[in-house]
């Protein structure tokens, strides 16, 4: 592939072409956060914390999926931005029931860490406070609705690592939720192969190993990567 020349953050850098400006930018140590992508797995741009300013455009571009091109001037923290992502994820805490210190994630949860890098004490909208149950009929792992950001890690690693097509999004809006199979019951799941790929790559503590307690649940998202990575090169073949 031919190579693009471009500036990030008054850098000039270069790259592939078809390769995006969240692959370029952490090629070359430029830190973008991020909460719905996950690496081996492609990109939605769903949670948009990854915005970035091109120039020459007055829209904001998801940087995971925007692919570059040359000559593009790229701005990927400015004012404008960390008030975006600060407003981003100040919606994302409103809009569910996120209580850090009882949750089984807490210490090694991606939202919890963006925030306080994005120093966030406070959150200045009124809080939503829905009434969310927890699944728990799966005989291995549960699912708390109260945790979820929508990120759809889970349904993507569901559908195309593992292939079982077990998680889904119904609803839309506020009533948006991770659903299995026809939405039915976890436990009663028929495609469920129990692999516990979708609570691997979950970034907060919706997903858990039935028995963690608070502070317990650690993420090996590095193991999705390395399958990925494995089948593409075929290392896995007789």
């Amino acid at each position: 592939m031919a190579a693009k020349t471009l500036i990030i953050d008054g850098k000039a850098v270069s790259a592939e072409e078809g390769a995006t400006v969240l692959q370029v930018a952490r090629d070359n140590n430029v830190a973008i956060p991020t909460l719905c992508h996950l690496e081996g797995v492609y990109d939605v741009g769903a949670c948009r914390l990854c915005l970035v300013e091109v120039a020459g455009s007055t829209k904001l571009q998801p940087a995971c999926t925007t692919k570059i091109s040359e000559g593009m001037n790229i701005q990927t923290n400015s004012d404008r931005l960390r008030k975006y992502r600060r407003l981003t994820l100040e919606l994302l805490f409103a809009e569910r029931n996120h209580v850090c210190a009882v949750c089984v994630s807490n210490g090694h949860c991606e939202l919890q860490t963006l925030a306080y890098s994005l120093g966030l004490d406070h959150v200045r909208y009124d809080y939503v406070f829905p009434k969310w149950k927890v699944d728990v009929t799966h005989r291995l792992f549960g699912m708390d609705h109260n945790r979820c950001i929508l990120c759809t890690r889970c349904v993507r690693v569901c559908w195309h690592i593992e292939g079982a097509g077990t998680k889904n999004v119904a609803g839309r809006g506020a009533t948006a939720r991770i659903i299995s199979d026809l939405d039915q019951p976890w436990g009663d799941s028929e495609s469920c192969t129990e692999c516990g790929k979708c609570v691997m790559a979950c970034p907060t503590g919706a997903l858990f190993h039935k028995g963690a307690t608070a502070g317990e649940m650690e993420h090996d998202r590095d193991k999705l990567e390395f399958i990925v990575n494995a089948r593409e090169k075929q290392q896995w073949l007789p």
